[in-house]
């Protein structure tokens, strides 16, 4: 007798409108199959995640799951995603910060730590707060023995046609890879890239496409 391995999502997107749009993107075969957990994430244990392939955090209208789809990311390689509620560090926002109810990376951090996924994507805004958000991130997941990077990249720096700057992160699991960190990472853990922000040239939009792929320079 063969062993079955069925590869799944889980995605948990507590409003409900977004939930369902999933669901119908799912069913229209649009997205891999997956549960779509309509609880708040503070409600989620690691048991819950058990048995998961891919585990998408605040999903949204699961976008994450189509860019690594267009990013040939295959069903079968587990991976996390991460978008964070952004608005206690928008300029938008009441500026509360780490004060205010919807910073959840604790909650996440704390999933993270029970289960230890591989590979972990994530978003933030770029504001001021928002990078001050990623020193505290870096940091968190440095203790939990992961490298992480991070690039401060418009959408018009990949071909978009409005700014929409944001925070994209990365964070790998070294127990699970094998691989040590240098002396610089236990130093400058999180570094964020400095380039320019705004519109680009086809110059700027080639040189964040390469921070995109390769890292920080």
């Amino acid at each position: 007798m063969y062993a079955v391995f069925i590869f799944m999502n889980f995605l948990n997107e507590w409003e409900p409108y977004p939930a369902q749009w999933i669901r119908n993107l799912i069913e229209a075969g649009e997205l891999p199959d997956g549960v779509v957990d309509e609880r708040d994430i503070r409600d989620i244990q690691p048991a819950d995640l058990d048995g998961y392939t891919q585990v998408h955090l605040m999903a949204g209208i699961a976008g994450w799951v189509y860019a690594l789809q267009l990013a040939g990311w295959p069903a079968t390689q587990p991976v996390w995603t991460a978008s964070l509620p952004c608005q206690p560090f928008s300029t938008a926002g009441h500026g509360r910060g780490t004060n205010d109810e919807r910073h959840l990376w604790p909650t996440v951090a704390k999933l993270i730590a029970a289960t230890r996924p591989p590979i972990i994507f994530g978003e933030q805004v770029a504001s001021k707060a928002g990078r001050a958000w990623w020193d505290g991130v870096s940091a968190d997941l440095e203790a939990l023995d992961y490298s992480s990077r991070a690039v401060d990249i418009s959408a018009s720096g990949v071909g978009g046609c409005h700014i929409r700057q944001r925070l994209y992160w990365v964070a790998v699991d070294n127990a699970n890879t094998g691989r040590r960190k240098q002396p610089d990472e236990a130093v400058r853990p999180g570094r964020v890239s400095t380039e320019p922000t705004g519109s680009m040239d086809m110059a700027d939009t080639a040189r964040h496409r390469r921070y995109g792929r390769g890292g920080m320079e």
